[in-house]
C-alpha cells in the first residue's frame, strides 16, 4: 500500500506498506505504539505520534502546513515523523492517491526552500510567518490539483 512519510525536516520518503498489518508498519515508522489518526482531507489520514509535543520531538511544519492547506486553515503543530496514508469512504486506510502525494510533495518542497530562504530574511513575526508558508502550501495545492 503506497504511503509517504514526512520527517521533521521536510524529507518525503515513499513508503509501501504491507496490505495486511499496516498499523504496524506505520507504528514502527512513526515511532510509537500510540499512533493518533489526522483526517484533514476527506481522502487521506495523517498518522501521527500521540504524544510526539509531550516528548518534545520537532515541530513537522511540512505536515502541519500541508494538513493546514487541506483545511483551509491554521491547525495545532504537529511534531515528529508522519505517515500519511489514503483514507476510504468508509474511514479505512487504503493506497495513498497519486494527486494527494503531489501535495504532499510539493508542500514539503516550498517548506525546505522557505526555510532556506528565511535564513537570509526571516519574517517579521510568527504570524508573518505561519500567514506566508500558509499561502505557500495553498498556492501548492491549487496549482496540483484538489
Amino acid at each position: 500500500m503506497y504511503a509517504l512519510r514526512i520527517d521533521p525536516d521536510a524529507t518525503v520518503t515513499d513508503l509501501n506498506l504491507p496490505a495486511t498489518d499496516a498499523h504496524i508498519a506505520i507504528q514502527e515508522h512513526v515511532g510509537s505504539d500510540a499512533v493518533d489518526q489526522g483526517v484533514y482531507h476527506r481522502r487521506a489520514v495523517l498518522h501521527i505520534h500521540g504524544n510526539g509535543l509531550k516528548l518534545g520531538f520537532p515541530q513537522n511544519l511540512a505536515a502541519w502546513a500541508l494538513a493546514s492547506a487541506w483545511r483551509g486553515m491554521p491547525l495545532y503543530p504537529l511534531a515528529g515523523p508522519i505517515v500519511i496514508t489514503g483514507r476510504t469512504t468508509s474511514g479505512d486506510t487504503a493506497a495513498l492517491d497519486n494527486d494527494l502525494a503531489q501535495h504532499a510533495k510539493a508542500v514539503a518542497q516550498t517548506v525546505r526552500d522557505t526555510l532556506t530562504e528565511w535564513r537570509e530574511r526571516p519574517p517579521a513575526s510568527n504570524e508573518a510567518a505561519i500567514k506566508e508558508l500558509l499561502a505557500y502550501a495553498a498556492r501548492d495545492i491549487a496549482s496540483s490539483g484538489q
